[in-house]
C-alpha cells in the first residue's frame, strides 16, 4: 500500500513537471469529448427516430408472410415496392398474436401506390354547364340558373382566349408554331363568334367539341403518384400516438374512407403559386434565409412570375375585375394587364415580402380555389391490382393528417391512409361486397354456374339443352348508364355502409403492425411470437420495427458505425503520437531512471511508475473531458439541433433534435481512453526498464 502510495505522488508529481503530459492530456482530453458527445447524439437519435417510425407506421415490429418473394420495406428502398404475398386470414393470425401477453394490438396493413387524376378547370366549368342545360331542358330556366350559366359561359369562353394567348406566346419565344394542326383549328373555331352564338340552340354538340377538342390541350390536371397504407382506421389512429387530424375529419369508423397526408395535399394538390409562397415565408423565418441573397428562393419566385396559368384560368370575368383592381391598389399601378400585375407583384424583395405574403392570402387566394380537392370531396384513385391489371375505386376524401413532429417529413409524411375495405378492392382481393355484387350479376343475367365435367355436354349437347333460353328484350336506362348513374349509386351505397370489426378483420392483409404492453421486451417477444406463429402452423416472418424500415432503419446503424471508425482513427492516430511523445519523455528522463535503479529500484518498480503517470493522466484528463462532453451535451439538450431538412426532421423526430445524456455514455468513454493511454505507454515503459543503472548515470556527464 506504501509502495502505491508513493507511486502516484511521484506520478502526481511528474503529470505538474513536463510539459509533453499537456500535450497527451490534450489530446486525451478531445478523445473523450468526441467519444461522449458523439455517443449521446446517435443515442438519441436512435430514440428519436425509433418514436418516429414506432409512433407513425411500423409498431414495435411486423408480421408479413414468409412466402413472400421480398423482405418487407415499409418506406420502400430505392423506390421499389416489396413484392409481399398476401395475409389471407387477418383474423386468425390477429388472435394468435394478441395471445401473447405482452402484445397490445394487431393493426392489419397493406401498402401500395396508386394514381389520382384531379382534372382541370375546363372540365369541371363545362361539367357544370352541362347539368345547367339539363336543368334547362328538363325544368325550364330560372333568372339564378341564366345568370350562373351566362358566366360560365363567359368564363369557359375566356379560358379558350387565354389557351390561344399561351399559344401565341410560345410562338414568339420559340420561333415556330408547336401546336398540331388540328387543335390549332379547334382552337380557332372555338375562338369564333358563331361557336359562342350557336351554343345555345346546341349546347351539348357544343360542350362536346369543347370538352374533346379544347380541354385536352389545357394539361393543367395532373395524374399524381400517391403511396398509400390501407388499415383500420379507428385502430389505427387509437394506437399510433403520433397522427394528428388537420383538416376535416376522421374516417367514421367501421366505414370506408380516406385521410391524405398533409404533406402530400400541400406539395401536390395545392395552388403551386401558394406552395411556393409558403416554402419562402417558411425559410425566412425558419431558416432566417434572405431572398435577396439565396438563389434558390429567387428561383421559385421567378416560377411564380413565369408560372402564371394556374392561377390566370381560375379568374372569371368577375374576378379578373377585382384582382386587377387590388393589384392596382397594392402596387400603386394604373396597368390594366391582370398578367402583368401578377409578374410585378411577384417581383419581390425581403423588404417587401411579409406585406405582399398577407395581401396573397388575404385578398388573391379568396379569389381562386386554393387547393384542386377538398375533404367531402370523393377521388377516383387508379392502381395496379396484384395481378397486374388497372383497377379504380372511387373513395371519399374525409380529411388530412400528418404525424406530429414530423410535419416536414416526406419518409413518414408520404403516406395517405385509406380504409383496409376499399384497399383490398384496389388491390384486387375478392372482398364480401365484390362476391355479392357478382351474385346480384348472375341473378340478374340468368348465368348458372356449369360443372367443370359436364361442361361440354351441357353446352354442346344439342337441341334440348338445359343452357337453352329464349332471348327477352329488357328495356334499358341509357341515360343513366351514360351518366354513370348506376355506378355512382353503387359507390354510393358503399360509402354509407358501416362494417362490423369482424367484416374488417375476416380479410386479406399485406403486412400487420404489433404493438407492445412493455417495448423494452421487444427482443424476446419477437423471439417468442416467432415461435408461437410456427407453433400455430403459420407461415410468418416476425421482424422488429428497424428492420422494417429497410434503409432508413439502418441509418443510425451505418452512423454509429462510421461514428465507431472515426473514432477509432483518432484513438489510433492518439495512440500512436502519445506513444512517440512517452519514448521522447522516457529517453529524456534516462538519467532520472538510472538513478533510481542505482538506488534500487526493481524494473518491475520503474514499469509500474511510466504506467501510473500515464493511468492518472488519463484518469484526469479522460474525467475532464467527460464532464467538457456532458456540459455540451446539456446544452445542446436545451437548445436542440435544427433539423435543416426534411429528412433530418424524420431523423429528429421534429423540427430539432435534444441530445440526452446516458451514464453509459460517460461509463463507455472514460475506460476506452484510459485503456487507449495505457496501451500507447507500454513500450516507453519497457524501454525504461531496459536502461542501465551506469549508462543513464553516466549521459550528461
Amino acid at each position: 500500500m506504501s509502495q502505491l502510495k508513493l507511486l502516484l505522488v511521484v506520478a502526481l508529481r511528474n503529470l505538474r513537471a513536463r510539459r509533453i503530459n499537456l500535450v497527451i492530456g490534450i489530446i486525451i482530453f478531445i478523445g473523450t469529448v468526441m467519444v461522449v458527445v458523439g455517443g449521446a447524439l446517435l443515442d438519441s437519435m436512435d430514440d428519436a427516430m425509433k418514436r418516429s417510425i414506432v409512433g407513425s407506421v411500423a409498431g414495435h415490429l411486423q408480421v408479413y408472410s414468409a412466402d413472400s418473394q421480398d423482405e418487407l420495406s415499409l418506406f420502400g428502398d430505392l423506390g421499389q415496392e416489396p413484392e409481399l404475398s398476401p395475409l389471407e386470414d387477418f383474423s386468425r393470425l390477429k388472435t394468435t398474436l394478441t395471445s401473447h401477453p405482452n402484445v397490445k394490438t394487431v393493426v392489419p396493413m397493406g401498402i401500395n401506390a396508386a394514381f389520382i387524376g384531379t382534372g382541370n378547370t375546363v372540365d369541371e366549368t363545362l361539367a357544370r354547364l352541362r347539368e345547367l342545360y339539363r336543368q334547362r331542358d328538363a325544368r325550364g330556366d330560372t333568372p339564378e340558373r341564366v345568370l350562373e350559366r351566362d358566366s360560365l359561359k363567359a368564363y369557359a369562353r375566356q379560358l379558350v382566349e387565354l389557351l390561344e394567348k399561351d399559344r401565341q406566346r410560345n410562338k414568339v419565344f420559340s420561333g415556330e408554331d408547336a401546336t398540331d394542326t388540328s387543335e390549332r383549328e379547334a382552337l380557332e373555331q372555338a375562338l369564333s363568334e358563331d361557336f359562342w352564338t350557336r351554343i345555345e340552340q346546341t349546347p351539348f354538340d357544343s360542350l362536346e367539341f369543347l370538352e374533346n377538342r379544347i380541354a385536352p390541350q389545357m394539361a393543367e390536371g395532373d395524374l399524381l403518384y400517391m403511396r398509400y397504407v390501407g388499415t383500420d382506421l379507428a385502430a389505427f389512429q387509437r394506437n399510433f400516438d403520433r397522427m394528428r387530424i388537420v383538416d376535416g375529419t376522421p374516417v367514421p369508423a367501421g366505414q370506408r374512407g380516406l385521410l391524405l397526408s398533409k404533406l402530400f395535399y400541400e406539395e401536390a394538390l395545392k395552388l403551386k403559386a401558394a406552395r411556393r409562397m409558403d416554402i419562402l415565408h417558411d425559410a425566412r423565418t425558419r431558416l432566417q434565409l434572405s431572398i435577396d441573397n439565396d438563389p434558390r428562393l429567387q428561383r421559385l419566385l421567378h416560377n411564380n412570375r413565369t408560372q402564371l396559368r394556374e392561377l390566370l384560368f381560375q379568374l372569371d370575368p368577375r374576378e379578373e375585375v377585382l384582382l386587377r383592381e387590388r393589384l392596382q391598389r397594392v402596387l400603386g399601378s394604373q396597368g390594366q394587364d391582370v398578367e402583368q400585375l401578377l409578374v410585378e407583384f411577384f417581383t419581390m424583395k425581403d423588404a417587401d415580402f411579409e406585406k405582399r405574403h398577407a395581401f396573397f392570402y388575404a385578398e388573391l387566394v379568396p379569389l381562386v380555389e386554393l387547393y384542386r380537392l377538398k375533404p367531402g370531396d370523393s377521388l377516383a384513385i387508379t392502381g395496379f391490382t396484384r395481378s397486374g391489371y388497372m383497377q379504380s375505386i372511387n373513395v371519399r376524401i374525409y380529411g388530412t393528417y400528418q404525424f406530429e413532429g414530423l410535419e416536414r417529413s416526406t419518409v413518414a409524411g408520404s403516406f395517405s391512409l385509406m380504409d383496409i375495405m376499399t384497399f383490398r378492392d384496389l388491390y384486387g382481393f375478392v372482398t364480401a361486397d365484390i362476391r355479392d355484387e357478382i351474385k346480384d350479376l348472375q341473378q340478374a343475367s340468368g348465368v348458372e354456374e356449369v360443372p367443370r365435367e359436364s361442361a361440354e355436354e351441357l353446352l354442346f349437347g344439342g337441341t334440348g339443352s338445359p343452357l337453352e333460353s329464349t332471348a327477352v328484350a329488357r328495356k334499358i336506362d341509357e341515360d343513366a348508364r351514360l351518366e354513370g348513374q348506376v355506378q355512382k349509386q353503387q359507390w354510393e351505397a358503399l360509402a354509407q355502409r358501416v362494417y362490423t370489426q369482424q367484416e374488417i378483420d375476416s380479410g386479406v392483409a399485406i403486412n400487420a403492425a404489433v404493438l407492445l404492453e412493455d417495448p423494452d421486451q421487444l427482443e424476446r417477444t419477437q423471439e417468442e411470437l416467432q415461435a408461437l406463429v410456427k407453433q400455430q402452423g403459420l407461415s410468418l416472418r416476425v421482424i422488429s420495427w428497424q428492420k422494417a424500415s429497410g434503409l432508413v432503419g439502418q441509418f443510425v446503424l451505418m452512423a454509429k458505425l462510421v461514428l465507431y471508425v472515426a473514432v477509432f482513427i483518432i484513438f489510433v492516430v492518439a495512440l500512436v503520437i502519445i506513444n512517440n511523445a512517452m519514448m521522447m519523455a522516457t529517453l529524456r528522463r534516462a538519467r532520472e531512471v538510472g538513478t533510481m535503479r542505482a538506488i534500487g529500484a526493481q524494473r518491475s518498480f520503474i514499469l509500474t511508475l511510466v504506467l501510473m503517470e500515464t493511468l492518472v493522466l488519463g484518469l484526469v484528463f479522460g474525467a475532464s473531458g467527460s464532464v467538457a462532453g456532458s456540459v455540451i451535451v446539456n446544452a445542446l439538450g436545451n437548445t436542440g439541433l435544427p433539423a435543416n431538412n426534411e429528412a433530418l426532421s424524420f431523423f429528429f423526430s421534429g423540427a430539432r433534435l435534444f441530445p440526452t445524456l446516458r451514464a453509459s455514455n460517460v461509463a463507455i468513454a472514460l475506460p476506452i481512453v484510459v485503456l487507449v493511454s495505457a496501451l500507447s505507454t507500454l513500450y516507453p515503459a519497457f524501454l525504461a526498464t531496459r536502461i542501465s543503472p551506469l549508462k543513464a548515470m553516466q549521459t550528461e556527464d
